[in-house]
């Protein structure tokens, strides 16, 4: 796992720092994310209505990260990239709604209990992070979750294709936009290390996410 320190050595600037740990530390990096058991297996749709259940208990609900990360980030570089994130997700909120009804239930798998309850408390940690009163750490990450969500995004369009279920396109801030506004914000080195904690928090409750999901597949097995 790249860290903070290393991300700033590589590279110049709060936009290289943010670019650099997504790259490494995101969701594209999982081995699960692009593994057949969930692209292209037996149990793939089984497995990808698996991740749509718990994407939806971590991202699903109103307000998340970036509805708490406008009201914690007062900087006016933000501002209209933070308006056009909070739209998007609204869509991305649906979409989760949608294919979640279209999978039907959660598979069955042993330790369900304990499953729920570490996504609950995934959001309850997401929800604090976005809430942050440290400068820059909120918006770190809101930025790092519309560079994740390309990753993400792509998980969603398998199962939609797989299910014949129409979602529309993302309308989410692209990734120049978004590594635009960490360069405008970042005016301090104060600043540049409360984005990069922040994106790198979120990015690590993706990654523990991937790896609940990618348990909870073995333990399923052949059942």
């Amino acid at each position: 796992m790249a860290s903070i320190a290393t991300a700033q050595e590589r590279g110049s600037g709060a936009a290289d720092v943010l670019a650099r740990l997504a790259d490494a530390e995101g969701s594209f990096g999982h081995r699960y994310l692009t593994s057949p058991e969930l692209t292209s297996g037996k149990f793939a749709t089984r497995n990808l209505a698996d991740a749509v259940h718990f994407l939806c208990t971590l991202h699903g609900r109103h307000p998340g990260v970036l509805d708490h990360a406008a009201l914690h980030t007062a900087h006016d570089a933000a501002r209209g990239w933070l308006l056009k994130a909070v739209d998007g997700f609204v869509n991305e909120r649906s979409v989760l709604a949608k294919l979640v009804v279209a999978v039907g239930p959660l598979p069955s798998t042993p330790g369900q209990a304990e499953s729920e309850s570490a996504v609950n408390a995934q959001r309850q940690a997401l929800d604090m992070l976005a809430q942050s009163d440290r400068d820059g750490c909120a918006l770190g990450s809101a930025l790092s979750l519309v560079l994740d969500w390309n990753a993400v995004r792509g998980a969603l369009d398998t199962i939609a294709n797989r299910l014949g279920v129409m979602i529309p396109e993302s309308t989410l801030p692209d990734r120049a936009e978004t590594l635009e506004v960490a360069t405008n914000v970042a005016v301090t080195p104060g600043i540049e290390r409360a984005m990069a904690f922040g994106a790198q928090q979120l990015l690590g409750q993706h990654r523990g996410l991937w790896d609940l999901l990618e348990a909870r597949q073995i333990a399923r097995g052949e059942y």
